[in-house]
């Protein structure tokens, strides 16, 4: 996966980060999925010593609800925002321009990460 490699050469520790990258690129591919278009991923550090990661994708009449209200409680599926919600320090969706939206979630790096060749961002389409 792209997102471990940049994680990888950023220096940065690979998890909870690469389970909620897996998790927002899930939701966008299933439901935020118009035939014709893709996602995309973006990972950037940003002050103060924070990972964040946004996933966009081109459903913006599909914006999620709290995990916590639709999740019942035997369901075999329904699990990612509640993954994203606990692992994660913050997530939200931002609306964009229609017809699209974007789910990030930030972790916060404690130290100053060593981001190598002063590359602070990235993103990836899919």
């Amino acid at each position: 996966m792209l997102a471990t490699e940049k994680l990888v050469a950023w220096e940065l520790p690979l998890d909870p980060a690469r389970l909620i990258v897996a998790e927002l690129a899930t939701n966008a591919a299933l439901h935020g999925r118009v035939p014709g278009r893709s996602f995309r991923l973006a990972l950037s550090v940003v002050p103060p010593h924070t990972l964040r990661i946004e996933l966009t994708d081109t459903r913006g009449d599909r914006l999620p609800v709290s995990p916590r209200t639709t999740v019942a409680a035997y369901a075999e599926s329904g699990y990612g925002l509640l993954l994203v919600e606990e692992l994660a320090d913050r997530w939200g969706v931002r609306c964009e321009p229609v017809p699209s939206k974007t789910v990030w979630a930030e972790l916060d790096l404690g130290a100053e990460p060593s981001v190598s060749g002063h590359e602070t961002s990235h993103r990836i389409d899919q």
